[in-house]
């Protein structure tokens, strides 16, 4: 979720001279990239198998390869971290309603309300779009 919340907000938190450029290796799953610390976040870009979010050093399996692209070097801000986990959180708790048929059902003397185009359910974009704008780049 938190590769989804970069990208909405067009903000990847990029490091000052951030972008390495270079043939990178993964070998057994792993990436040497000695300007990272453990446990910050990277985005490669230019991998046949490994493009994305990626954070350095948490055990993640990434798929043997080599490749000539970008590693990224990312500072994502903690509230940011924590507020895409609210998301994902709520995502999961809410994904029926958002994908369902219907825009709302009573009980009791049932009724209910299918969606139209115009009526689309709500999304993690407009219910968090408030404290994601906060970090936003236009």
């Amino acid at each position: 979720m938190l590769e989804q919340v970069l990208r909405y907000i067009k903000n990847w938190f990029l490091l000052p001279n951030g972008k390495h450029y270079g043939t990178f290796s993964v070998n057994g799953g792993n990436v040497d990239l000695p300007f990272l610390k453990g446990g910050q976040y990277f985005r490669v870009i230019g991998s046949v198998f490994n493009d994305g979010l990626h954070k350095y050093g948490d055990g993640e399996i990434l798929l043997d390869e080599t490749f000539t692209g970008y590693i990224w070097a990312l500072a994502i801000p903690e509230p940011v971290i924590d507020l895409a986990e609210q998301i994902e959180a709520w995502s999961v708790k809410n994904e029926q309603a958002v994908t369902g048929p219907y825009q709302s059902e009573s009980f009791g003397g049932y009724s209910y309300t299918l969606k139209d185009d115009a009526k689309v359910g709500l999304s993690w974009v407009s219910v968090f779009s408030d404290r994601l704008n906060l970090w936003r780049k236009l």
